[in-house]
């Protein structure tokens, strides 16, 4: 055990986390970074399989996420864009399958002005509403009182292009049905990335993937703070000063750091892992129980070559009514072989989780067989991201409000409780739920800790010369990347 003493602690080492040090440190501040796992990354994680390379947790570069972009350049980290060659294929609710090209999905022209019709009515929401306070829209209570399921019913009856608009929040973000959360927070998710039309246009929001990895992002990152990166040290208590003078104590199980600030870098569904003295306030624990984490299934299966490219075939697949609901051609910069990924959501995740192993294994390749073939049913590789059964994230992709929790709790989920910062993908407005918005949550958090600093007039407490953590707590890069 080490007692440090530092100006700020951060409690995690995800890329939010790993940001808000890394630009305190840049200003002259001292930082800890205590991290629970034996690695940095928080949900990016990119793992060699039974000799494949896979990205087990967020992998995307979508050309708006500006703030990552920046970093990624900033880091001289490389992307590559996504195979999208050839034809697209939909599955209807019938079970019919369909190659298609263009934006838009086969459906007759009735359900297809349908979708259109939604998607315009969600693009006008979207710009009015804005990423940054959609509670202060006039018409957040009503929006956030109905769930986005009802919400698409009251507009149109046509079920197909319900479903599939419902699609694009539901399983392909925030991973929990439909009736489980608002109008408004559906609206926040395309705000957030512009519009919803951005969401509905893969190859906007799927459209590039960094070479050799996203974790690399924090792997890089972490390098520039050294020894002040605690790996395997949960933060079991947080002490903090409600009056006077900012002050904390985070306790770990591998270090003690005495802080003048402190930023809460994970998803607030972990808040509740550190026992915080004095308690937080009221506010702070009501809202605390309105937000929670969805459930997917990520899927990847790796094959001898992309045996769907000879067909014509681009490997992108979607239908609301499969097991699968989405599947991609994820195949490695400058590998022969071939990857597919494909997205299991809620409900549909609670099932494929209730079958034994092997069962879940064959239905799954089975649901991706039918948009692709039968060659899908006999990958090389095959590997479950269970992000859902993870200790230190035990959801994915992003947390989000249950039904009226944004409109009520919402202007309180960035608000600092006296030291206490918040910081992560899941309080961004632009970059929401995304790599993008951690970092931009990190500088966020980084900037408004400056600010009290300058404010408070404080002293900077730099740590030259007193003990640091053990180099042995910061694993090289090779071993961050692939040890699990």
């Amino acid at each position: 055990m080490v007692n440090l003493h530092r100006d700020v602690v951060i409690i995690g080492a995800g890329p939010s986390g790993l940001t808000a040090a890394v630009e305190l440190h840049k200003a002259g501040l001292s930082v800890a970074v205590l991290e629970a796992r034996d690695r940095v990354g928080g949900r990016t994680w990119t793992r060699n399989i039974d000799g494949a390379v896979l990205e087990i947790g967020g992998q995307w570069v979508s050309p708006d996420q500006t703030a990552l972009i920046a970093l990624l350049d900033e880091l001289g980290l490389e992307t590559y864009s996504r195979y999208r060659e050839g034809e697209s294929v939909y599955i209807g609710p019938t079970g019919v399958r369909t190659r298609y090209t263009g934006d838009m999905f086969p459906v007759d022209e009735q359900t297809a002005a349908e979708m259109e019709r939604l998607i315009g009515i969600l693009d006008g929401l979207a710009a009015e509403v804005g990423p940054e306070e959609p509670w202060a829209h006039p018409a957040a209570r009503e929006l956030d009182t109905v769930s986005f399921d009802a919400w698409l019913r009251q507009q149109s009856s046509n079920e197909e292009a319900c479903s599939n608009i419902g699609l694009f929040i539901a399983g392909g973000m925030l991973t929990k049905p439909a009736h489980a959360f608002s109008a408004l927070q559906a609206v926040l998710m395309a705000a957030s990335a512009g519009s919803f039309s951005h969401l509905v246009d893969e190859d906007f929001i799927l459209d590039k993937r960094v070479i050799g990895g996203m974790q690399q992002v924090s792997e890089r990152l972490a390098a520039h703070l050294g020894e002040d990166v605690i790996l395997e040290a949960p933060v079991r208590t947080l002490r903090w000063s409600p009056d006077g003078g900012p002050s904390v104590t985070a306790i770990s199980d591998r270090a003690t750091v005495t802080a003048r600030y402190a930023i809460m870098a994970v998803p607030p569904n972990l808040y509740t892992r550190v026992s915080f003295d004095p308690p937080l306030p009221r506010r702070q624990h009501q809202m605390h129980q309105h937000q929670s984490l969805g459930l997917v299934i990520k899927v990847h299966a790796v094959y001898a070559d992309p045996f769907w490219r000879r067909d014509g075939l681009s490997g992108t697949g979607f239908s609301a009514s499969s097991l699968v609901q989405e599947v991609y051609d994820n195949s490695n910069y400058d590998d022969g072989r071939g990857t597919l990924v494909g997205f299991i959501s809620d409900e549909k995740a609670d099932y494929a989780f209730s079958l034994p192993e092997e069962e879940r294994r064959r239905v799954i390749l089975e649901s991706i067989a039918g948009f692709l073939g039968d060659q899908a049913l006999s990958p090389e590789v095959y590997y479950e991201s269970d992000w859902g059964s993870e200790e230190w994230t035990r959801g994915a992709y992003a947390a989000s409000f249950d039904l009226g929790g944004l409109h009520r709790y919402g202007p309180d989920a960035r608000a600092a409780v006296g030291p206490i910062h918040w910081s992560c993908s899941d309080l961004a407005a632009e970059g929401y739920q995304h790599v993008d918005g951690a970092v931009r949550m990190g500088q966020r958090t980084a900037a408004a800790i400056l600010a009290a600093v300058e404010l408070n007039g404080d002293a900077v407490q730099h740590a030259a010369g007193e003990p640091a953590a053990e180099a042995m707590f910061l694993p090289s890069r090779k071993q961050a990347s692939y040890e699990h």
